[in-house]
């Protein structure tokens, strides 16, 4: 059983909000996308590439594997690049994508880009997936240290993402979480931008899930939201 709640913030620089976010407890699926591309191309990506892994979702009718994961972003991925292909004003569109979706007891994690999940338990935070950008998949393996790599001009690039190539690399992953562990969906507008030590301690309260998000995005815009905002927080039971 999975309690859940998620929100979202275009942070304190943006106007707009390119990420979204689905919690859809009926299907034991809850999906982030962080957009990106001009105009409203990005916002356009990341609910279509959200909204096309539901469908796939629903088509499996309770029948879930990794590889549902793997065919549900290959098909959002699809979609999203004829979209970008038939309108001008959204060529260039991509968005990350993660995917969390019950089944049994297990949890099913699809990931593309550098949208994140954490797991929570006993106190200790840690990332579940790897995230497809220069800075791990190419600046960390050069030996560039920590300190240079968040302010290196390459820190922002993607290595991967939905609706920029059809050569996807989907990451996927099957855990179980014993009871009480929360698990958290996000965008970098929050694991980028707050250090874990916050995050740690928000999820560390005995706050709702509710306030814990609110707590969670109003600690990046605390240190000056430079990018959307949104968190899922799911809690195991």
């Amino acid at each position: 059983m999975i309690q859940a709640f998620g929100a979202s913030d275009p942070g304190c620089v943006r106007s707009n909000n390119e990420d979204f976010f689905l919690v859809e407890p009926r299907l034991g699926l809850y999906v982030v996308a962080d957009g990106m591309g001009g105009a409203q191309a990005g916002e356009h990506a990341s609910r279509l590439a959200a909204e096309t892994v539901m469908d796939v979702v629903q088509r499996a009718n309770g029948s879930l594997n990794p590889e549902t994961l793997v065919q549900a972003f290959t098909e959002a991925n699809k979609k999203v690049m004829a979209a970008a292909s038939a309108d001008a004003r959204k060529e260039g569109m991509g968005t990350t994508l993660v995917a969390v979706i019950e089944s049994g007891g297990d949890l099913l994690i699809g990931s593309v880009g550098d949208s994140r999940v954490y797991f929570f338990d006993q106190n200790v935070l840690r990332a579940v997936t790897e995230d497809q950008s220069w800075v791990n998949e190419v600046g960390r393996k050069l030996g560039i240290d920590e300190d240079s790599l968040r302010t290196h001009p390459m820190r922002h690039v993607l290595t991967m993402a939905i609706g920029v190539s059809d050569q996807l690399r989907v990451h996927t992953y099957t855990l179980r979480p014993v009871p009480g562990t929360q698990i958290l969906l996000c965008s970098d507008g929050l694991h980028g931008v707050a250090g874990e030590s916050e995050v740690s301690e928000v999820l560390a309260s005995e706050e709702s899930l509710e306030s814990k998000c609110g707590k969670l995005i109003a600690a990046a815009r605390a240190r000056g939201g430079p990018d959307n905002i949104t968190a899922v927080l799911l809690k195991a039971s």
